[in-house]
């Protein structure tokens, strides 16, 4: 995979507000590698398909959205070559809105700006020149980090990248980071303080999904959505274990 050109995705150095995407920098690279290594001795994390991920070609993630950290953990996942080339679409509002930790976390994820309370397609032409390139992108279909605990509506953002460049979608299942940094922690609570255990987090890679397997946006991201909500239902039973029962005797 050949690193995309940054001028290809920005604006020039007099408007830095027209920038819509961020390389990740030295400083990026060394506090994402602090917070895998924090992150591996406070939580439980475990990662599942990684079977999945293409290992010779780039592809679109498509993960819920269940914490602020969610891209991080989704690059500590990938194969150690695809580091490099890993981008996250994030909402432009993380420039101005939220402090310092918001521009970390763009040069850490090496965002692509997308515009969540307007029109998007900025944002979605400069992921689509990144995939073109050869890059990686991940996106949250839902946009915004769950208000419960559960997936909310999605777009079809992932399906409309898929669809112009052939680039196969990995479904991404992220289970436990809502435990952990919700919207309203302000800051990760990876302990559970009264049982002095560390919290479990799973993120786990779908089979790819083929835009050319499918006639419509709409379709793709059925199944997608379909993919997600069955991981979804399977962790909420084994958080509610009389749910889980009950599904279980219903069976014939």
């Amino acid at each position: 995979m050949k690193h995309v050109d940054k001028k290809a995705v920005s604006e020039t150095k007099d408007a830095p507000k027209q920038i819509t995407m961020y390389e990740r920098n030295l400083m990026g690279k060394v506090i994402y590698h602090l917070a895998m290594f924090f992150t591996k001795i406070l939580v439980r994390l475990r990662y599942k398909g990684l079977e999945n991920l293409p290992a010779d070609s780039n592809y679109i993630v498509a993960a819920n959205h269940q914490s602020f950290f969610d891209g991080l953990w989704l690059m500590g996942g990938v194969p150690r070559k695809h580091f490099a080339t890993f981008s996250c679409m994030a909402g432009a509002d993380l420039e101005d809105d939220y402090g310092l930790i918001g521009k970390v976390m763009l040069r850490v994820g090496r965002a692509i700006l997308v515009d969540r309370n307007g029109n998007p397609i900025r944002g979605l032409i400069a992921a689509k020149k990144v995939l073109e390139a050869g890059d990686i992108v991940m996106i949250h279909p839902e946009g915004t980090r769950t208000h419960d605990g559960k997936i909310g509506e999605m777009m079809n953002g992932a399906a409309y990248l898929a669809q112009k460049t052939g680039i196969p979608i990995i479904p991404a299942y992220i289970n436990g980071a809502y435990e952990i940094f919700s919207r309203y922690m302000p800051v990760p609570y990876p302990i559970h303080l009264r049982r002095l255990k560390r919290k479990p987090l799973t993120i786990e890679f779908g089979e790819p999904i083929y835009a050319g397997d499918y006639a419509t946006k709409d379709e793709i991201m059925a199944a997608v959505s379909d993919w997600l909500h069955a991981k979804e239902a399977i962790a909420l039973a084994e958080k509610d274990p009389e749910l889980a029962n009950l599904k279980a005797n219903r069976l014939p």
